[in-house]
Parts: structure tokens; C-alpha cells; sequence
């Protein structure tokens, strides 16, 4: 472990040392002509330069670093026209590209994991991508597209169980996938138990799912990241679309604030079966509600302000003796500064909040229960050469954990009002990495996160004998809590526990042939927050709790590799993944 830690470091030296020759940079951003949507992993190929490739960010921002020169350039996207247009590269400069919509349709969707025959020699493997181009020609079932149930047909890919939204990775549980939503975190990403996903795909830009070789700048979990984006909103011209499904509808709105320079889209989703089944005198209900909104505001070519929320609910009520109810709160405030044709930041303060709540009318009782997170993030990505790109960052979120809050049902209930203890923690990271062509046929990724969990009171805390909370009781073949021997108790905002990880990453690709390389992936995920669960699957009412003194982080160790083709991946049947609590 010492031994990986010291390379990677090594390597991130030598890489700062590489670029000294005085070069010019050609910057800017690509996006949709018809509504000025940046389109995200567009690719960027210069042809007489010796390595001269890249794609866009998450925000649509390219950098490319080359001599003195007349270039052609190459703009490609999937479900768009190619842009070629020669620059004379003279100076650094800004070039920002449009691209058109190709008016062909798809007579099939097919979803691969690379796109484009650049990204096979780009040292990332096991990520799968969905861009807007694809979302807008899946299969709508119901009048619904369902982009979770979409990624259950890629490889290493299942569903938790019948009837649940939720997925696995890879022999990973449930609650080792980062769900994010604009870079706040989803954790429940179902609907009416399953049958819907959370994700509204009129209002989806862009969605990967890292299965392995996960970058640096994501931690927290241990199996895999599904990171989705929502668009921007067309800042040209308004617009409304929405449709009629048999169990739900949906409407978005989007259209410029400020023409050219800022737009908004809103868009929600309801089921209506409820108000049928109340016009035939039925007691019984279900339904859903979810709300998606964002805008932006361009103040210059350097800053960008995006505002982005999401609140959904479910409820299911059985003539009002048992009710459940559950949804998330998400809202992210980011702003986009490039400090100069080389470095670009973003910056993210974020909350989400799941709450879940269960009424049962012949037990009398009211229980009601929730996870709340504040994450601050700033991320910076610097394009010190056409050959080599930095990532380097830090990340802070504050947890608040609420098991439960118990109440009487009613009047004439016998319960009486309780209150779980609440848990709270504190978990940081820094990260830094590297992407770069060392030949050209060699390119390689590697960084290195290490992050800090500190579990924080205040909070009455059991001993047990032998430091043992839980014993395996033989005759019975069952566990058991264990002995108690005493208690701690601990202020508020004292440290009850502290767990520090060093999280190394590295991911090689090697040219075979024009449209053939070979791609080699590692990296270490620490995950410090867990679902306690007696189901197989995710369901509405379990409960998030911090790592603890008895409650040990899961550390994942993974090791995949494989043969990537123009249009596909031939994969070698050899993985390696281990999975520990220390």
C-alpha cells in the first residue's frame, strides 16, 4: 500500500516538471446551437498535432495547449453534426463552437460505453454513458422513459430485487452507489416502490455510471458513481413539452431570463390513478410528485452562476391506517470561474435531505425519520498541456442522522413520545490527479484521494466486554448484542470516533491497433456511512447510519481489465474486488 502511495506521488511530481516549452492555448466551449446547451464530453481533435485530442467538461469547457501554427479542427458529438474549421493559432485565443442536431433518427439505441473512437484510447474503463443525444430516443414505457432501468442491460449491472429502482454493481450492495443529481447526493432513487425512478429523463443532460477505475474526485462509496446532470434551460427561445402516460404526466417549461445570457427549466411529474380510485369511493391510494428546477446566469465569459433543486415525495396510504411517506429535498448552488485559459473551478455548496415517515393506525404509532447532508466542494482542473490535465480538489460534508422520532398515532394511542438518539458526522477529502499521453500509444490516469471521517456527538454510547457490541451465539447459530459493560458519554461536537483512508487511483490504456487498446484499472473507495437493512434491497424505511467505534468504514479494493474496440468493449473475464470493514 505504502509502495502504490509513493509511485502515485512520484508520478504527479514528474508530471509538473514535463511542460516548459512556451506554447499558445486555444479555449472555450461547445453546445447545442438550437438552445446554447454545453454539451458535455464533446470531442475536440486537432490532426496535425502529435496527441492533440480532448473532450469537454461537465460544463462544457475545453483547453488545448499547441505550438505556434495553422490547425484543423475537428468537433464531434454523438447525435450531432461534425464541426471541422481551420484556426490559425497564433495567440492564445477563445473559440467557442455551436453544434447542429443531426436530423437522422436512430432506428435502435444502443448504449456503449465509449462513444467515440478517440475515447478508446482515453485511460477510462468501466464507465458508461448516456448522453442527451441518446435519452431523447429511448423506449418510453407507460409514457414514462426510465433511465435506471436502462443501465440494469449493461454488464456488471442488476437489479435489487424485483419491483425496486435500486441496483447493484458488481456483487456491491445497494448503498455503495453515489447517486448524484447535480452533484448532490440521491438516496432513495425510487418512486411508488420501484416502478419509477426519480430521474425525469426530459430534464436529463448528461448520465455516467462509473463501474470501476473511479477518478479521484469521487469517494464516499464503495461499489460504483452514477453521476447525472440536468440541463441548463434554452436561453434562445421558449419552450413547452410534457406527455400523458397511463399512470403519470409530466410537463417541462424552459426559455431565456436574459436572452443569450440566462435561462431557467422547470419541469414535474405527478401520478393521477388516486383521484380515479377516489371517484369509485376507494379509500386506498398511491402516488408520487417530483419537482426539477435550475437556472444559469452567464456574467462574463470567466463566471457562471447555476441554481439547481429537486423535491419529490411518495405517498401510500391504506384508508388511513397505515400511510408511508418518503422523498428527496436536493438544492446546489455552484459557480463556474475560469481563472485563466488553463485552470477552470467550480465551486458547489449543497443540501439534500431524505426524510421517510411510517404511520401504522393499530400499533399507534407516528414514525418519522431522516439523513440531511451540507457539502461544500471546489474543484479545479488545470490543462497544463495537450498531453497532460490536473484534477485536484477538496470536499466537506456535515451529516445529520435521525433514526427516528417517535409519536402517538393519535388521541387514543398508548405510545408515548420518543426521540432516537441522533448521529452526526463529519467527512473530508482532498484529492489530486492526472491524466496524460506518454507516448503515443501509452496514456495513463492516477491520483491519490485520502479522506477524514470524524463521528461527532452529542451521544450516550454502550461498552460491551471484549469491545464486542454484537456476539455470534453458536447453539442458536444467530447474533446477539453483546455484553454491556458500562457507558460514554460524549458532548456535542466531541469526536466518538476518527477514521482517515488513503484512496489511490490508476488507470492505463495501451494503443493495440488503430481501433483497439488495452485498458488496466485500479482504485481504492472508502465508504463511511451505511444502510441498515433485513431486506435484500433498499426499501423507503431503512436507516443511514455513520461509521462508529462498532460500525467500521467498508474499504473496496478493485482491479479490472479489458479490450476496448471502436464500438465496444471485449472484456477479459478477470476482475478483482475486495471489499473489508476496518
Amino acid at each position: 500500500m505504502k509502495t502504490t502511495i509513493l509511485c502515485v506521488l512520484w508520478l504527479l511530481t514528474t508530471a509538473l516538471t514535463v511542460y516548459s516549452q512556451e506554447k499558445f492555448t486555444l479555449s472555450g466551449t461547445v453546445a447545442d446551437q438550437a438552445n446554447n446547451e454545453t454539451l458535455i464530453g464533446a470531442s475536440i481533435l486537432i490532426s496535425q498535432a502529435r496527441g492533440g485530442s480532448t473532450v469537454t467538461n461537465s460544463y462544457g469547457f475545453y483547453s488545448i495547449t499547441l505550438p505556434k501554427g495553422e490547425y484543423d479542427v475537428l468537433i464531434s458529438y454523438v447525435g450531432f453534426e461534425t464541426i471541422q474549421e481551420r484556426i490559425s493559432l497564433t495567440e492564445s485565443m477563445t473559440k467557442n463552437f455551436s453544434m447542429v442536431e443531426k436530423s437522422a433518427t436512430l432506428g435502435e439505441v444502443v448504449i456503449t460505453v465509449d462513444e467515440n473512437k478517440t475515447r478508446i484510447f482515453k485511460p477510462e474503463m468501466s464507465v458508461n454513458k448516456l448522453p442527451i443525444s441518446t435519452i431523447k430516443k429511448m423506449p418510453a414505457v407507460m409514457g414514462e422513459v426510465d433511465v435506471l432501468k436502462s443501465l440494469l442491460q449493461l454488464p456488471g449491472v442488476t437489479n435489487a430485487q424485483e419491483g425496486a429502482s435500486g441496483f447493484n454493481v458488481r456483487g456491491g450492495s445497494v448503498d455503495g452507489n453515489l447517486v448524484l443529481l447535480d452533484e448532490a447526493v440521491v438516496y432513495n432513487t425510487s418512486h411508488l416502490f420501484g416502478f419509477f425512478s426519480v430521474f425525469n429523463s426530459d430534464v436529463i443532460k448528461d448520465l455516467k455510471l462509473y463501474k470501476g477505475g473511479i477518478p479521484a474526485n469521487f469517494g464516499g462509496r464503495a461499489s460504483s458513481v452514477l453521476d447525472i446532470y440536468q440541463k441548463e434551460g434554452n436561453n434562445k427561445e421558449y419552450h413547452v413539452n410534457g406527455g400523458i402516460g397511463l399512470i403519470a404526466s409530466r410537463l417541462l417549461v424552459e426559455g431565456p431570463i436574459v436572452k443569450d445570457k440566462s435561462s431557467f427549466v422547470v419541469a414535474g411529474r405527478g401520478t393521477y390513478a388516486h383521484l380515479l380510485l377516489k371517484l369509485a369511493d376507494e379509500p386506498n391510494s398511491a402516488y408520487f410528485y417530483d419537482l426539477n428546477a435550475k437556472l444559469n446566469y452567464r456574467f462574463n465569459d470567466k463566471n457562471n452562476l447555476f441554481i439547481s433543486g429537486y423535491l419529490g415525495n411518495d405517498v401510500f396510504d391504506m384508508n388511513k391506517s397505515l400511510v408511508n411517506n418518503y422523498g428527496n429535498i436536493l438544492f446546489n448552488t455552484r459557480w463556474n470561474h475560469i481563472f485563466t485559459d488553463k485552470i477552470f473551478s467550480n465551486m458547489s455548496a449543497i443540501y439534500s435531505d431524505y426524510n421517510y415517515g411510517l404511520k401504522i393506525k393499530f400499533a399507534g404509532i407516528d414514525w418519522k425519520s431522516n439523513v440531511r447532508n451540507y457539502n461544500f466542494k471546489y474543484d479545479f482542473k488545470h490543462y497544463l498541456s495537450n498531453n497532460l490535465v490536473l484534477n485536484y480538489g477538496l470536499n466537506s460534508i456535515y451529516y445529520q442522522f435521525n433514526p427516528g422520532t417517535i409519536r402517538p398515532f393519535d388521541e387514543t394511542s398508548g405510545v408515548l413520545p420518543d426521540q432516537i438518539a441522533k448521529k452526526n458526522g463529519f467527512e473530508n477529502a482532498l484529492y489530486i490527479s492526472a491524466e496524460q499521453k506518454l507516448t503515443d500509444k501509452l496514456a495513463v490516469s492516477y491520483g491519490l484521494r485520502y479522506s477524514n471521517f470524524q463521528r461527532l456527538g452529542k451521544e450516550e454510547v454502550s461498552t460491551y466486554e471484549n469491545g464486542q457490541a454484537v456476539v455470534y451465539n453458536p447453539e442458536f447459530g444467530i447474533y446477539e448484542e453483546g455484553v454491556p459493560t458500562g457507558t460514554i458519554s460524549y458532548g456535542k461536537g466531541k469526536s466518538m470516533a476518527s477514521f482517515g483512508n488513503f484512496e489511490p487511483r490508476l488507470a492505463i490504456a495501451y494503443a493495440l491497433s488503430d481501433d483497439k487498446s488495452l485498458k488496466l484499472s485500479y482504485n481504492r473507495m472508502s465508504q463511511y456511512i451505511h444502510l441498515i437493512s433485513n431486506t435484500a434491497s433498499a426499501t423507503p424505511l431503512d436507516i443511514w447510519a455513520p461509521s462508529d467505534k462498532y460500525l467500521k468504514p467498508e474499504i473496496t479494493d478493485q482491479v479490472a481489465l479489458g479490450i476496448c474496440k471502436t464500438s465496444q468493449v471485449i472484456a477479459i473475464p478477470w476482475r478483482w474486488k475486495r471489499s473489508i470493514r476496518r
